[in-house]
């Protein structure tokens, strides 16, 4: 079941590139792809089917998902030179992240903090806000979370404090 549902995030991503950005169907399907990921891991562990499968599935639901807003949206989104920087430096420090908690553990190292799960729900949150906040406002809540969740995970993968 749990697996399903992971499939149901992929089929809404096939399906956003061929809507208009921010009309109702795209919300529609981005709210379903969103609704998807918040409860496939939940329904695995309470069926008691997780598995190494259902793990590589969402990670690709995720990807994809992700990958298909990013090429939709950038290009309406009037974003200031900023926020790209600020997106930049969020990145870098998850890639040092990735490569410390490679060097630390010999494999690679996903931190699920709070702060995560949080800046992922604001990301979650930020394009049904495009149209009546300006992005240069909700993107400073969104990147100031995001900063502190990526130092606090990289405190943690260098200090083997796992969750």
């Amino acid at each position: 079941m749990a697996n399903l549902i992971t499939g149901c995030r992929i089929l809404c991503s096939i399906v956003i590139p061929f809507i208009p950005a921010l009309s109702q169907k795209f919300y529609v399907l981005y709210l379903i792809a969103g609704f998807t990921d918040m409860i496939d891991g939940t329904v695995a562990r309470k069926t008691g089917t997780v598995s190494e499968l259902g793990s590589k599935l969402d990670t690709v639901a995720d990807f994809v998902f992700v990958a298909v807003c990013l090429i939709k949206l950038i290009p309406i989104l009037e974003a200031p030179m900023w926020l790209w920087i600020w997106t930049g430096v969020i990145a870098l420090i998850k890639m040092i992240n990735v490569i410390s908690g490679f060097i630390v553990e010999k494999r690679f190292v996903a931190e699920h903090t709070i702060m995560n799960k949080i800046t992922g729900f604001l990301l979650f949150v930020l394009p049904m806000t495009l149209t009546f906040i300006d992005l240069k406002y909700s993107a400073i809540v969104v990147c100031t979370v995001g900063t502190f969740a990526a130092i606090q995970e990289g405190h943690y993968i260098r200090t083997k404090r796992f969750e």
